[in-house]
């Protein structure tokens, strides 16, 4: 990773033997395979480490691929937490709509759901959260056509479809995972800026952090999807999280505002799993060596084992990649890397 001063774990605060203990990890079977690990302090670079693996981009085959710190990976639904960010930028620009309005505001060409008493309970803020209060379903795999994201993708009107879902309950109430959600947040963007999302990120968001190589994937009908398309490299994606746990600045510029990240860090609803959720951020927290009290985690989590960890009273960003698609069940490694070998091996705050 070029332009980031190194640090040995121990300079850093963690374990001085934090590379050996990896290493075990992977020996013993603990650790499955992953694509990339780097591990951030204080702005210097503790932890660096790729493999090679199988890999796929939204589906398609890519082969075993060796990779390194220029090779783009799929970020899948960690995309999500990166459009919330985007989302608060055009808020203080003055772009979108206010957390409080209605929603369906938005999307007036469809007069018969503006003009639905139920529907404009929904705010931008319960779709910011997940809580629309509307069917939505992805616990199907993403090879279903029924998984709702699928259905999204295959109807004739993506926008209707999201909006015109069954009402199941009152807005606010219940957390339900929804990549229509974030369709929506992305649509605001562009409408309100004038620009599409990808542009719209580079503007506001790649471009102050010299991130310069990026591909978002798009749908059949061109819309690029703000739930799941973004491809990073592992070090950009790092700079991300560095930039956010120091509060959005990034070399003395405020790219980010400090009261939006604040605010998406602090819950608004617990998810099914017992975390906490809010503005397409998952926050936590777990014992840590040297801190008197649980330390604050915050998440941005994608398929296949995409993760963006960040513990901002220490500092500390983790990004790991991963070919784990669709496995569910192995997505115990990342938690595992995050929970036992960074935030387990912490000496001193």
């Amino acid at each position: 990773m070029t332009n980031w001063e190194r640090a040995t774990p121990e300079a850093a605060g963690f374990a001085a033997n934090l590379e050996r203990k990896l290493a075990a990890g992977f020996e013993s079977g603990l650790l499955l395979p992953i694509h990339a690990l780097l591990i951030g302090r204080a702005g210097k670079l503790v932890l660096e480490q790729y493999f090679d693996g199988e890999d796929e981009s939204w589906g398609d085959q890519l082969g075993r691929v060796q990779f390194g710190p220029e090779v783009l990976h799929d970020l899948r639904s960690v995309t999500k937490s990166v459009v919330g960010l985007l989302y608060g930028i055009a808020l203080e620009r003055g772009l979108v709509p206010a957390l409080d309005a209605p929603v369906i505001d938005g999307f007036p060409e469809y007069p018969d759901l503006v003009a639905d008493p139920e529907r404009r309970k929904v705010t931008v803020g319960h779709t910011l959260n997940m809580t629309m209060g509307m069917e939505w379903d992805e616990s199907k795999p993403y090879t279903d056509p029924t998984n709702s994201e699928i259905a999204m993708e295959m109807a004739p009107d993506r926008y209707r479809f999201i909006l015109d879902r069954p009402i199941t309950g009152a807005p606010g109430e219940k957390w339900v995972y929804s990549g229509g959600a974030v369709a929506l947040i992305g649509a605001l963007i562009e409408r309100g800026s004038g620009q599409k999302l990808p542009d719209f990120a580079r503007e506001v968001l790649f471009a102050p952090l010299g991130i310069t190589d990026f591909h978002w994937m798009a749908g059949s009908d061109g819309v690029v999807s703000p739930a799941s398309g973004l491809r990073l490299t592992a070090p950009d994606l790092l700079r991300i999280g560095a930039m956010l746990v120091d509060g959005g600045r990034h070399e003395g510029q405020q790219v980010v505002p400090a009261s939006w990240i604040e605010a998406s860090w602090t819950p608004a609803i617990q998810t099914w799993d017992g975390l906490g959720y809010g503005r397409l951020w998952y926050i936590h927290e777990a014992p840590a060596p040297g801190y008197d009290t649980p330390l604050r985690w915050v998440g941005a989590f994608g398929n296949g084992g995409q993760r963006l960890w960040l513990a901002p009273e220490a500092g500390i960003a983790c990004v790991i990649n991963a070919g784990d698609y669709n496995l569910f069940e192995r997505w115990v490694t990342p938690a595992r890397i995050w929970r036992e070998i960074v935030v387990g091996n912490l000496v001193r705050a």
